[in-house]
């Protein structure tokens, strides 16, 4: 018989391998080449407009000197009352899916609820929070875009959540409960205890997600040129104060648009890098 490796078979299988695997690496290399044209072409922007006046000094008018500092507080406001709001729901949330729902069908339908919401558009969530809270206050306000971030952060938690509990070997929770102990305490005791990496990474995707969001804060926070600590009204915040200067035909704008681009650029950077450095490490065993 002739041997595999002298039949046309073989060799038509070795052409296409490797037509496979060059056009894969020429995909690669092509999304790698526009990603690292941007954060170049961003870098090399930003980076010269960053300094000290930026993290102090209000967006000014045109013409005038001035910073971000007031959209920085604003976003970190926003993003932690969003995270506030959609964190601890999403916890609770995937730990009813994993631990007390798993296969039912109340599970099932929220599932895919968290599914449509999770590939939901995030302008139609700042529409939504624009008709429910906005109009019904009478004005732009803080609350409404930190609302807004909370729904866009709820799925992701919710799914990783889920995701990471489900990881947590059986025989944890078996152990806890043949000691006597309920399910509600063999879920905070020892399952949380396993996955808490694993659900601070959740966290920190949903932060890195939400940081970055122009479109719903549009409808729901709007702007505020200046310094302003309260959530009542509409409060300033890095991307929609991005998206204005960036369109507008001020030069002075338009320079602290390409440096607030880089500081969102760093800091999703460094979540990411978190995240990672987090999943590295293993499930406690404590």
């Amino acid at each position: 018989m002739e041997p595999l490796a002298a039949t046309g078979l073989y060799r038509r299988r070795r052409w296409i391998n490797t037509m496979v695997l060059a056009l894969s690496m020429l995909m690669t290399l092509f999304g790698l080449f526009w990603l690292v044209w941007l954060l170049w072409t961003l870098m090399g922007q930003g980076l010269r407009y960053l300094d000290l006046s930026v993290f102090f000094q209000a967006t000014p008018p045109p013409g005038s000197s001035g910073g971000l500092g007031n959209a920085i507080s604003g976003s970190l406001a926003l993003t932690f009352v969003g995270v506030l709001i959609g964190a601890p729901a999403g916890v609770l949330a995937g730990t009813y899916l994993s631990e007390f729902a798993r296969d039912s069908k109340i599970a099932v339908v929220i599932r895919f609820l968290n599914d449509i919401l999770l590939s939901a558009p995030s302008i139609i969530i700042g529409v939504f929070v624009y008709e429910m809270v906005v109009l019904r206050m009478g004005h732009f306000s803080g609350w409404a875009g930190a609302l807004a971030l909370a729904l866009i952060a709820l799925p992701i938690v919710v799914r990783t959540t889920e995701d990471m509990l489900r990881l947590i070997p059986n025989a944890m929770r078996e152990a806890a409960a043949a000691l006597g102990a309920p399910q509600w305490k063999v879920t905070v005791a020892v399952v949380f205890r396993a996955a808490r990496s694993g659900i601070l990474t959740g966290v920190l995707l949903a932060v890195a997600r939400i940081s970055g969001e122009t479109a719903p804060l549009l409808f729901t926070a709007l702007n505020n040129q200046f310094w302003s600590h309260s959530l009542n009204e509409p409060i300033a915040n890095l991307p929609v104060v991005i998206f204005q200067f960036a369109m507008s035909p001020y030069d002075d704008w338009q320079h602290l648009a390409w440096a607030g681009a880089v500081l969102i650029t760093l800091t999703i950077l460094l979540i990411n890098i978190l995240v990672r450095l987090l999943l590295k490490t293993p499930p406690s065993r404590s």
